[in-house]
């Protein structure tokens, strides 16, 4: 859609480069590798921490060993040096200049993330989820005319930004702090075009061609993008199709989605793929479990049927021993009377009675008759 004094006057083709599939891993990615390419080398001194003639006093003192500075008089002298946890000493593991500062990404990977965000700024619901204020724009992408690269005065710029709509965005980065990367971005076609001094005073208002720490800062996808007509008319040329390669880019095709159709419960249960597919198993075979015999009794008794007769005979025999064993644990506990323990004191009496008379070995007859044995 083409404005031009604050109305539509025009409409353009959407170019395929705005129908990409949005990848927000990719553009995470690669914005976070480009922006660590901007890094300058720091590292601290290699003699900092070791400028002093420090020795340790070494044991018998009762303090530690670490290196002490020399000397008297300051409160410097005897202050321990060179280790990490001391003032003023070296720090653990210094930082060198020598350090993997910047990334390398590949060109496809690249132009997969800035065709990504290119895409996402044409859609309104992600523009409106990363803050910015696009309601009274007319519609998203939004495409201005290429009078708007004749601007020069900031004055000429804001009021072009009211008639389009989008002072309000520009008005809410100016307020929060910092501002760069949250207002709308200009993308104009024209080289040294005069619009870049007439909105570069504006805050939160920044001018570009195409860049990706731009078009995504931060690496979140759906900058408010305000294209001239001459950059969006190139967009096709600069980026080529889903069929036709690009122009400027030798051999660059847009990436294709992997479906064409994300709704992918519609695609299963489509009455082309139901017709293919086969019919839900109502049936459901699985392995039967394997019991122990040892542990299971029903398993036990099919591999072996006597182990019921074994058992049986067995509990029988166990609930036999414990009755008898009751049965004389209860006549040992079982008080006598007065008469039994007369009749068993009297039979003692009388057996004593029998072995002294018959321990009389003078005649064998009454040894015979103290043993019990006939002659």
């Amino acid at each position: 859609m083409e404005t031009d004094g604050g109305a539509a006057s025009k409409t353009l083709p959407i170019p395929d480069v705005l129908k990409t599939s949005i990848r927000p891993d990719i553009v995470r990615y690669v914005h976070a590798n480009i922006s660590e390419n901007s890094r300058q080398p720091y590292a601290v001194s290699r003699r900092a921490g070791h400028q002093t003639s420090a020795e340790s006093w070494g044991t018998g003192r009762a303090v530690s060993r670490i290196p002490r500075v020399p000397g008297g008089g300051t409160h410097r002298a005897g202050q321990g040096a060179f280790g990490n946890m001391c003032r003023g000493c070296r720090m653990f593991a210094p930082t060198k200049i020598w350090r993997r500062w910047h990334r390398k990404i590949s060109v496809n990977q690249k132009r997969y993330a800035v065709v990504s965000a290119i895409a996402a700024s044409a859609v309104p619901s992600l523009v409106m989820a990363r803050g910015h204020r696009i309601d009274s724009v007319a519609e998203i992408p939004c495409v201005v005319s290429d009078s708007a690269e004749g601007i020069e005065k900031t004055s000429n710029a804001i009021k072009a930004l009211k008639q389009i709509g989008a002072f309000p965005d520009a008005e809410k980065a100016k307020d929060s702090h910092p501002w760069k990367g949250k207002g709308p971005l200009i993308v104009y076609g024209a080289e040294g075009s005069k619009l870049v001094k007439a909105f570069r005073n504006i805050p939160g208002v920044e001018v570009a061609h195409v860049d990706l720490l731009k078009l995504a800062p931060g690496g979140h996808r759906g900058r408010f993008i305000i294209w001239t007509k001459s950059a969006f008319e190139k967009l096709d040329d600069v980026y080529g199709s889903f069929d036709k390669a690009s122009l400027k880019k030798k051999g660059y095709v847009l990436p294709r989605s992997k479906m064409v159709n994300a709704d992918l419960a519609r695609i299963i249960n489509s009455d082309e793929v139901q017709s293919v597919v086969r019919p839900i198993e109502e049936e459901v075979k699985r392995a039967p479990m394997k019991k122990n015999p040892l542990k299971n009794l029903n398993v036990l008794l099919k591999l072996n049927p006597y182990a019921k007769t074994a058992r049986r005979m067995t509990l029988l025999a166990e609930a036999q021993r414990a009755k008898s064993k009751k049965e004389k644990l209860a006549k040992k506990r079982t008080p006598i009377t007065k008469e039994e323990a007369s009749a068993i004191k009297a039979a003692g009496k009388s057996w004593y009675k029998t072995m002294i008379s018959d321990s009389d070995y003078t005649e064998f007859e009454n040894f015979s008759k103290w043993l019990g044995v006939s002659m």
